[in-house]
């Protein structure tokens, strides 16, 4: 299909005609609006960066809990924050949040900066991001191109093309800027205009089936008006996902199982797991090196699908002998005994404690 040339706005209202609509329909009750909190909304906007809105409240909620503000944040051990994250997936994010913090309090003397360039230097802070705390925070005029924003200028735009290639998300952006309210809108408008973009993606424009009846573009749209809410914006051309295989010892000693950190990058970064090896000899190798001298008994396997693979997961459980002297002493600051019970106060990933939480049940 040849491409066609980007639309212009439908109408020179665009962004009256979508605060209006965000004033009645839109969102108002979500925890962390009626604030012009930065370090909560900056909270809340990592947290929900490919994260549901219903997946991320309970983790808002502990997160402001454990961590009021950004000082006590920036204070506390990465480990603290790892097992708070646990479960929410992508865990650069909670890497990144906690560095952030810290560079609030060295650079900025614990206030978050008010402008989007400023912002956008700070660790885990991207463009849009920073356009979205300036607005929501500050009342800047900025624009945010999320996902969910995507989709609506795509599809009433009529943008073809995938929008994660550069020249399509480069366009996107200048259509983006393009339509913020101008510079006589009031601080309100500028944020119920950038919540309406987010509202409008996340309730109508939605992936699968669009409500475009109580959508206020629905006569101007150009996939509601052509029949192409499928075909916009274009899907991300497929690729084989490749296959990853390892094996995870479960190394128990009465109600304890061993657990390892993992390096601060990679998958799980700076997460505790299970000790991995890449076959069956050299699992049994790493059990023997932490003294466990008996067989392996085979768990059920499972699968754990990562962005750009799957990890197929073979765990082998061995329980260390009763009538040992004394547990093997682990060999540093990166391994430990965990009792079944206290696995909560880790940061596991969420297959792993899964798996943890059905031995537990079997054995407790």
């Amino acid at each position: 299909m040849s491409e066609r040339p980007f639309s212009p706005p439908p109408s020179a209202g665009f962004a009256a005609t979508l605060i209006g609509w965000q004033r009645v329909h839109g969102r108002h009750d979500l925890p962390w609006q009626n604030t012009r909190d930065p370090y909560r909304i900056w909270l809340s906007e990592i947290m929900l960066q490919q994260t549901q809105v219903s997946t991320v409240i309970p983790y808002y909620a502990r997160f402001l809990g454990r961590f009021p503000d950004v000082g006590a944040l920036a204070a506390a051990p990465l480990d603290d924050v790892m097992a708070l994250w646990a479960g929410l997936g992508y865990y650069s994010r909670a890497r990144n949040l906690h560095r952030c913090a810290q560079a609030v309090v060295e650079r900025h003397g614990g206030a978050f900066p008010d402008s989007v360039e400023a912002l956008a230097e700070l660790p885990g802070i991207g463009r849009s991001t920073a356009a979205a705390i300036a607005s929501f925070a500050f009342g800047a005029r900025a624009t945010i191109l999320d996902g969910n924003v995507k989709r609506v200028l795509a599809r009433v735009f009529g943008i073809e093309g995938f929008p994660g290639e550069k020249r399509v998300e480069n366009a996107m952006w200048a259509l983006a800027e393009s339509l913020v309210p101008g510079v006589d809108a009031s601080d309100e408008d500028v944020s119920a205009y950038t919540q309406g973009l987010m509202d409008l993606g996340a309730t109508l424009c939605v992936r699968g089936k669009p409500a475009c009846v109580r959508c206020p573009f629905a006569a101007d749209c150009v996939a509601n008006v052509t029949g192409r809410q499928r075909e916009l914006p274009a899907a991300k051309p497929r690729k084989a996902v490749p296959t990853r295989r390892t094996w995870m010892l479960v190394l128990l000693d009465g109600d304890a199982v061993m657990l390892e950190k993992r390096p601060p990058s990679g998958i799980w970064g700076g997460l505790w797991s299970l000790p991995e090896a890449g076959d069956e000899s050299a699992l049994g190798a790493r059990a023997q090196s932490f003294g466990a001298r008996g067989n392996a008994t085979p768990l059920a396997p499972f699968s754990h699908t990562f962005t750009h693979f799957r990890l197929d997961i073979e765990p082998r459980m061995i329980e260390m002998e009763q009538d040992a002297l004394a547990r093997v002493d682990l060999p540093d600051a990166e391994t430990a005994w965990v009792a079944l019970r206290e696995i909560e106060a880790f940061g596991v990933p969420a297959p792993v404690r899964k798996l943890l939480d059905s031995l537990r049940g079997s054995l407790l």
